[in-house]
């Protein structure tokens, strides 16, 4: 049908340009963000687009939904200012009509907006925090760049070697400065080699000479060595996945404490918003000439804005136990869905608040 295929294929143009615009901000956004952390040693440099691409790819639900609210707000705006809603409400098609074009170009972004927040969330932001976790729980001479000083993940020790393998687990002309208690030690070794015993990082050092400095008595004293080893970190700490924005969705369901429970609220309200947005996205689409175009636009990103913050604030007050998860569900998308098809009906039948309060008193007054 000409009415179907027109309106789709001036969504679909609209939602890509929507899509680059949005992605293009956020991911502008994330890479500074993500450079700012690899500055401050949070971030693996070598990693930094990884880091980025699992970012991306937890925003994409944010960016999807608001790309289809706002490609249908101004699609529709664009239609009531060139006048094509006029001609399509005089071939007798009315507001309400719309929807089902809507809805059949909307439901596979609908579908894929649900599938990032049920599977693909929880699995970017452990991948995210596994490279953050690995990263930082580098040794310590793993931390130290070719060729400069650097303090130890303690602070008690000062590192200066240069590499020389691609593993990063053996190093030539080492030297290492640390202080334990009242005793000041100065090592130097002309290679050394990484090992796990035990549980605990070992730093084999070979052919080098430590000087112990008392920091009480003054006295000095020279060892030279052919091996020696320094532990670097007591103990290896194993990875562990333990926020509920790192869990699946399986395991949210199966173990429903109360922050699970709010992490799932958020999941599923992300794709009954994207439902209740597209809903409201064809009540709010109109054509006012003394406004602009933008106008329209502006008041789509505040209802996303005021709806998205409910629904975070939602997820809060579950984790909380301040509300239930059904009842919180219920309450807000449930009421905004009553609020949207209450707004398309009356403007599908074109009904007012001056229509509703003054025409009842005029005829009264008729009457009399």
């Amino acid at each position: 049908m000409l009415f179907h295929s027109a309106l789709r294929k001036d969504l679909s143009r609209s939602f890509g340009a929507t899509v680059v615009v949005l992605s293009t901000i956020v991911m502008t956004n994330v890479l500074i963000r993500t450079l700012g952390q690899a500055t401050v040693g949070g971030v693996n440099p070598s990693e930094i687009m990884l880091v980025m691409g699992f970012a991306v790819l937890g925003h994409l639900t944010t960016i999807l939904t608001l790309s289809l609210f706002i490609t249908i707000v101004s699609t529709l705006s664009r239609m009531y200012a060139d006048s094509e809603m006029v001609i399509w409400f005089s071939s007798g098609r009315g507001l309400a009509s719309f929807a089902r074009p809507i809805f059949r170009f909307a439901w596979p972004i609908i579908l894929v907006i649900t599938v990032l927040a049920l599977v693909v969330w929880p699995w970017s932001n452990r991948q995210a925090q596994d490279l953050s976790d690995r990263y930082e729980q580098r040794n310590d001479i793993e931390r130290v760049a070719p060729g400069q000083f650097q303090e130890s993940a303690g602070g008690k020790r000062v590192f200066f070697i240069d590499k020389d393998t691609p593993d990063n687990k053996t190093g030539t002309n080492v030297f290492i400065s640390s202080t334990e208690g009242n005793v000041e030690s100065i090592t130097s070794a002309r290679q050394g080699l990484i090992e796990v015993k035990n549980g605990e990082r070992v730093l084999n050092l070979k052919a080098g000479q430590q000087v112990l400095h008392n920091l009480q008595t003054g006295d000095v004293r020279v060892i030279d060595f052919d091996r020696y080893e320094v532990v670097i970190d007591s103990d290896v700490k194993a990875f562990s996945v333990n926020a509920p924005s790192m869990t699946s969705t399986l395991d949210l369901i199966r173990e429903p404490r109360p922050q699970h429970m709010g992490e799932l609220a958020w999941r599923l309200g992300l794709g009954l918003a994207a439902v209740n947005l597209l809903l409201l996205a064809l009540a709010v689409a109109t054509a006012n000439p003394r406004v602009g175009r933008s106008y329209h636009t502006a008041l789509a990103l505040l209802i996303f804005i005021v709806y998205y913050n409910m629904i975070n604030v939602g997820q809060s007050w579950i984790s909380t136990s301040r509300v239930s998860f059904s009842g919180f569900l219920l309450a807000l998308h449930g009421s905004v869905f009553l609020l949207a098809l209450a707004w398309i009906g009356a403007r599908h039948f074109n009904l007012s608040w001056r229509s509703l309060f003054i025409r009842p008193f005029s005829k009264a007054s008729a009457a009399s």
